[in-house]
């Protein structure tokens, strides 16, 4: 039986701290029901297993991130405005998502050798089709620079995007919108073409 939606998104919840500090192997189903303040027996009657609480975590995060990400590449916005709008949308999930995002990052290149976790390398095809895309579209626009390392600046972008998640709070000083014009006037200003005449 299904607990209710409000109570199961709790126990994700839960589970998602335990499993973002502790990792995915070192986390018990104890543990987790201990964070939610129930016994571990009980834990069995929402969930049949804690991989099934940890697929659900990452299945959510990255269908919610996909809705944001495939609304803003069907915008049919320039490839710098593309560029803003991932970073601002990868900031809001960060924002929702926090600790499935740490988990992502820590989990996902080994359970990506599951078939229950599949999904995970299709994401992760996909993310990089979308970002080294946009990037190679800007430098063909002369939008970015000519001599851009496309693969190498995606995986800057990607890399000191998530990261946040290690240290991100959500209700902190800077709402996620804030941080994302932040840390895009750092790295646009360092990859966007700057015209001769301009000083």
């Amino acid at each position: 039986m299904r607990a209710a939606p409000e109570r199961r998104r709790e126990l994700l919840g839960a589970a998602a701290e335990v499993f973002a500090a502790e990792g995915y192997d070192a986390t018990t189903v104890r543990k987790i029901a201990d964070a939610a303040g129930m016994l571990a027996g009980s834990l069995y009657y929402h969930f049949d297993s804690k991989e099934s609480m940890l697929d659900e975590i990452l299945s959510t995060f990255l269908d919610e991130l996909w809705q944001g990400y495939d609304a803003v590449l069907a915008a049919g916005l320039g490839p710098r405005e593309t560029i803003e709008a991932l970073v601002t949308e990868s900031f809001r999930e960060i924002d929702r998502h926090r600790a499935a995002v740490a988990i992502y990052q820590k989990e996902s290149r080994h359970l990506t050798d599951q078939p229950r976790f599949g999904y995970l390398a299709d994401s992760q095809r996909n993310f990089e089709k979308a970002w080294l895309g946009t990037l190679e579209r800007g430098v063909a626009a002369g939008v970015f620079r000519a001599d851009l390392d496309v693969r190498l600046t995606y995986r800057f972008v990607r890399d000191t995007v998530w990261v946040a998640a290690s240290w991100y709070r959500p209700g902190g000083r800077h709402s996620p919108e804030e941080i994302a014009r932040q840390y895009l006037s750092m790295v646009l200003e360092g990859i966007a073409f700057r015209h001769p005449y301009k000083t």
